[in-house]
C-alpha cells in the first residue's frame, strides 16, 4: 500500500510541472534587442532596490525591463507568464515590503487599466544588470 501511494504522489507531482512560456514575438524580440543593444549581461542579482513604475518597460508577457540610470535590469518571470500584460491594456502592480525594493519571488499582479480588477498574477525572477560596452 506504501509503494501505491508513493507512486500517485510521484504521479501528481510531475503533473504539476510548469508549461514552457510562448515563444517571443519577432515585433517582441526586436524591442528586447533594442533596449539591451551595446549592453552586456552581468551577474544577477535576487533584489532591486532602487526603481521607479515609469522606468519599467514591458516587453512580453514574459519579460520586463526597469530602466535606472546608466543600467538596464531585465527580470523573467519564474514559472510562467504574467498573462495578457503584454497587450498594451494591462499594467504590473508590485509592491515591496520592509523597503528592499522588489525581489525574485515577489508576486506581481497584472491589472486591467480601465476596470482597476486584478486579472492575473506573477513571480518575479532575478534582476540580470546590462551595463553598456566599454568602447
Amino acid at each position: 500500500m506504501r509503494s501505491m501511494s508513493l507512486l500517485l504522489l510521484a504521479a501528481a507531482v510531475s503533473s504539476c510541472s510548469t508549461v514552457p512560456p510562448e515563444p517571443r514575438s519577432a515585433r517582441a524580440e526586436a524591442h528586447l534587442q533594442t533596449m539591451l543593444s551595446g549592453r552586456v549581461a552581468n551577474q544577477p542579482m535576487t533584489c532591486l532596490p532602487h526603481y521607479r513604475a515609469d522606468n519599467m518597460v514591458v516587453i512580453d508577457d514574459n519579460t520586463v525591463l526597469f530602466r535606472n540610470g546608466r543600467t538596464v535590469y531585465r527580470n523573467d518571470f519564474q514559472g510562467g507568464t504574467c498573462s495578457r500584460l503584454g497587450s498594451g491594456f494591462y499594467a504590473l502592480l508590485t509592491r515591496s515590503s520592509g523597503g528592499t525594493g522588489l525581489c525574485r519571488g515577489d508576486i506581481a499582479e497584472v491589472v486591467d487599466t480601465t476596470s482597476g480588477m486584478q486579472v492575473g498574477s506573477c513571480v518575479l525572477g532575478d534582476f540580470v544588470p546590462y551595463t553598456r560596452v566599454s568602447g
